[in-house]
């Protein structure tokens, strides 16, 4: 069964498609969060959020569904929910460390990013500064807002349009 067809039974209250749609994409949206936030208590709170939110959203999804996937979809409900969590949580202590920080070993989700985009594309992506990097995968391949990076990135949202602006440039002499 496809992802659209549990979104579509999960909108009539199927709990058993409900309980597969977790099941199939609950670790690979656990992995994505956690290179974004090294807190596991505000990812725990993130995922029920998110699948609180999936239950309740199913209907009007499943009205406009076109693909065969829902994780576009899921990935936007839990990075929205995130940046609020961080949002909340920000104002009152010190974020947790990000993780999308520079790793040693390259995350599953940055060799997908890698495969899916090669030759000039990946090659000028590769050679931007990590800070640009971090605000056009934000913004770009996330689908985040100005503000929604600002508060994933803990870094004021002039910063984000300066950073993008400057991935757009550089991206755009890399491939000229």
């Amino acid at each position: 069964m496809t992802e659209a067809q549990l979104v579509r039974r999960i909108s009539r209250g199927d709990t058993a498609a409900f309980d597969e749609l977790y099941r199939r994409s609950a670790p690979w949206l656990t992995a994505r969060l956690r290179r974004r936030c090294a807190d596991d208590e505000m990812i725990a709170e993130v995922l029920q959020e998110t699948y609180m939110a999936v239950w309740r959203a199913a209907g009007s999804f499943a009205d406009s569904m076109r693909g065969e996937e829902a994780g576009g979809w899921l990935w936007t409900i839990a990075a929205r929910r995130l940046v609020d969590a961080f949002r909340v949580r920000g104002r009152h202590r010190a974020l947790p460390p990000a993780a999308a920080t520079p790793d040693l070993v390259p995350s599953v989700e940055d060799e997908v990013v890698d495969a899916a985009v090669g030759g000039d594309l990946g090659a000028a992506l590769d050679r931007l500064a990590p800070e640009l990097h971090q605000v056009l995968t934000a913004m770009v391949l996330d689908g985040l807002t100005v503000r929604e990076t600002a508060v994933l990135l803990s870094i004021p949202e002039g910063t984000v349009k300066t950073r993008a602006r400057r991935a757009r440039l550089d991206m755009r002499k890399a491939l000229s």
